[in-house]
């Protein structure tokens, strides 16, 4: 494998942006050091190769640090040899980049409604709503941007399978806290498909955290927020 010490990354296991990351650097084939960051108490490295935003991931490369994960995986397709992640043309390439941005805009924000950002349950059934619309879009983009091969990318996986697949364990998380199941063979064929499909790589193997783990880590960030939600006085 490919990249040795030159690599590390920051990041936090149950990240869906650290997770895309992985997922590129195991698609390149690249060996790397992980830090887990503990972002109650910001590591100084973190701090100094992201004093913009602060934020994880950071991809620090040679020592220069690389931020943002959608920025981090386009880099990574660029400066490794291996499988690309992004088609040499320009307008696949584009298409690729808007569909991982409204994955990120969409599924992510209404999983997060659901599981976090919801204070009611009229708000969290809107999130669910925004999620079953967001799947039925998708299913669409997978069947024009596959033309009927394996992933978002083709025969192989590209940015839009990375940008979704680091979501699947949250959205089989939010599935199993809820009690609702939000891939539907049947009103999201293809979509169910990819999701076996891509579970079963060796990227996706290495990369996804277990859903249990997210699971229980996603119950104790609720009842963290609950219960600074009634210490805190009304306003």
């Amino acid at each position: 494998m490919a990249g040795g010490d030159d690599l590390k990354l920051l990041g936090t296991w149950a990240s869906p942006f650290a997770i895309r990351v992985k997922l590129a650097l195991a698609v390149k084939g690249l060996s790397y050091e992980y830090a887990e960051e503990d972002l109650a108490s910001k590591s100084e490295l973190l701090l100094t190769s992201n004093p913009v935003h602060k934020k994880i991931p950071v991809l620090i490369h040679n020592g220069m640090p690389v931020c943002e994960s959608n920025v981090i995986v386009e880099y990574i397709d660029e400066a490794f040899a291996g499988p690309s992640i992004l088609s040499d043309d320009p307008y696949e390439r584009a298409t690729a980049r808007f569909w991982a941005a409204y994955v990120d805009d969409k599924l992510l924000a209404s999983w997060a409604t659901i599981l976090f950002r919801g204070k009611t349950e009229e708000e969290k059934s809107e999130g669910k709503k925004a999620l079953l619309a967001a799947l039925d879009t998708l299913e669409g983009a997978l069947a024009k941007c596959s033309d009927g091969k394996g992933f978002f990318g083709g025969d192989s996986v590209g940015l839009v399978d990375m940008v979704l697949g680091s979501q699947l364990s949250w959205l089989k998380a939010t599935e199993v806290i809820t009690g609702e199941e939000f891939f539907d063979g049947e009103k999201t064929p293809l979509l169910s498909a990819w999701m076996a499909r891509f579970s079963e790589l060796d990227a996706a193997k290495a990369a996804l955290p277990d859903v249990d783990s997210v699971v229980e880590f996603a119950k104790m960030r609720q009842a963290r927020m609950a219960a600074a939600a009634a210490t805190t006085p009304n306003s």
